[in-house]
C-alpha cells in the first residue's frame, strides 16, 4: 500500500505507486502511524529537492521529523508551491532566485521575504486550498502548469506551441496550444514571472519525449 505523500498540480497529496523525480518539504505533516492528517504544512519555506546527494539515506516518515514529499517533476512541484533546496540544488536555487527578484521586480528582497510572497501566492486560508486565477493561455511562460475550466481534474504544462497532460506516471500526451483560451492558473503568480524572467525547470523524461 503506497503512503499518502505524493503531490499533484493541484496541491492535493495522493498515495500513488509511481516515483517522482523530486522530494519535497514543507514540515512535519504525519503522525507515528505515517498517516497524513488535515495539516498541510507547518513552514513556510516549501522547497524541492533532488532524491540522492552526499549518498545520504533516509527511512521516509520516520517519527518527528519532516514529512517527505514527492513530485514528477519541477513543473510539477512549483505549481504546487515550491521552490528550489539551497543545499542539495545550490546552481538550481540560486537561478531561481535570481529570476524570481527579476521578474518580481524585487532585487534586494531576502529569502525569507520570497518564502513569505509565495507563501501568500500559493495559499488561500480561508478555503485552505491552493489559490487559483483565471488568466489568458497566451500570456503565460514555459514551465506553468493550468487547469481547464470545463475539464475539472486535468492538468497541462504549457510548454512552447503545446500543452502536455500530466498524470501521476508521466506526461501521456500533447495538444496544440490554443492562442486564445482562458485557464485556470495553477502556479502561485510570483512564480510565474520567475519562468517569465528566465527559469527553466527540470522536466520529466516523458515530457521531453512529447516536445
Amino acid at each position: 500500500m503506497p503512503l499518502r505523500n505524493r503531490v499533484t498540480p493541484f496541491n492535493d497529496i495522493v498515495a500513488v505507486a509511481a516515483r517522482g523525480t523530486l522530494m519535497g518539504n514543507r514540515g512535519r505533516l504525519h503522525d507515528a502511524d505515517r498517516a497524513l492528517g488535515n495539516r498541510l504544512y507547518t513552514t513556510r519555506s516549501w522547497v524541492a529537492c533532488v532524491l540522492e546527494f552526499k549518498q545520504r539515506y533516509r527511512l521516509v516518515m520516520q517519527p518527528g521529523r519532516y514529512t517527505e514529499l514527492f513530485f514528477l517533476d519541477e513543473p510539477t512541484s512549483l505549481a504546487a508551491g515550491h521552490r528550489p533546496c539551497g543545499q542539495c540544488r545550490y546552481a538550481d536555487y540560486h537561478r531561481f532566485l535570481d529570476a524570481w527578484r527579476s521578474g518580481n521586480d524585487k532585487p534586494d528582497a531576502l529569502l525569507r521575504q520570497i518564502d513569505e510572497i509565495m507563501h501568500a501566492d500559493r495559499f488561500d486560508r480561508e478555503q485552505r486550498r491552493q489559490k487559483r486565477v483565471a488568466a489568458q493561455l497566451a500570456d503565460l511562460p514555459d514551465g506553468t502548469m493550468v487547469g481547464l475550466p470545463l475539464e475539472p481534474g486535468l492538468a497541462l504544462l504549457v510548454w512552447g506551441r503545446t500543452l502536455l497532460q500530466w498524470s501521476a506516471g508521466g506526461y501521456h500526451s500533447s495538444r496544440q496550444r490554443p492562442a486564445e483560451l482562458t485557464v485556470e492558473i495553477l502556479t502561485p503568480h510570483s512564480t510565474i514571472k520567475a519562468l517569465a524572467a528566465g527559469y527553466r525547470p527540470m522536466l520529466h523524461p516523458t515530457a521531453e519525449a512529447l516536445i
